[in-house]
């Protein structure tokens, strides 16, 4: 009995680490009074990125409940590489349509266990320039994928440029 709860115990602990997301931020944009198509959005994205030869990129969808448990799924265009998730929406919202990205660091178990252990974390926490550089690199890929592709939306319909203020991503931490 003693060993199920022990394997019991353990389980649990992995789904709580491994769950967590880190250094969570969110770019978004709503289009009053208009509508687009999500799958045709998500593809033009994925044409983006794929044109920019970003190495070891790889695309899946994901859906996220709205709510609880009983809510319905929302459809996300799931794009990772290494530790880092670019989890983006395009949906109508009531007349209008809105864009939302959100960038995530999902490290695998072991580097967030070892990050809550005090001794390890500092070893764990070390990126080179070169890791910091191609992470900054990937960001800025996907960020402008998503922007020629709303470009490409909003040019179909004779809707104005994003302005300058409006692209920016927002470095803030949530």
């Amino acid at each position: 009995m003693s060993w199920l709860i022990f394997i019991a115990v353990i389980v649990l602990v992995y789904w709580l680490i491994n769950r967590t997301v880190e250094n969570p931020q969110r770019w978004g944009h709503s289009f009053d009074n208009l509508q687009f198509s999500s799958e045709d959005f998500y593809k033009s994205v994925e044409e983006a990125v794929k044109k920019r030869e970003v190495p070891e990129v790889r695309f899946s969808r994901v859906n996220y409940s709205e709510g609880g448990i009983m809510s319905a799924n929302r459809e996300y265009l799931h794009i990772v590489r290494h530790e880092l998730i670019f989890d983006i929406c395009a949906a109508p919202f009531g007349t209008g349509f809105f864009v939302s990205v959100w960038s995530v660091d999902k490290p695998d178990f072991f580097t967030k266990l070892f990050r809550k252990i005090e001794a390890l974390a500092p070893w764990v926490e070390r990126k080179t320039y070169y890791q910091i550089d191609t992470i900054a690199m990937y960001r800025g890929a996907v960020h402008d994928s998503v922007m020629d592709a709303i470009d490409q939306m909003t040019n179909a319909k004779g809707v104005r440029k994003l302005t300058e203020l409006e692209r920016m991503f927002n470095d803030r931490k949530i």
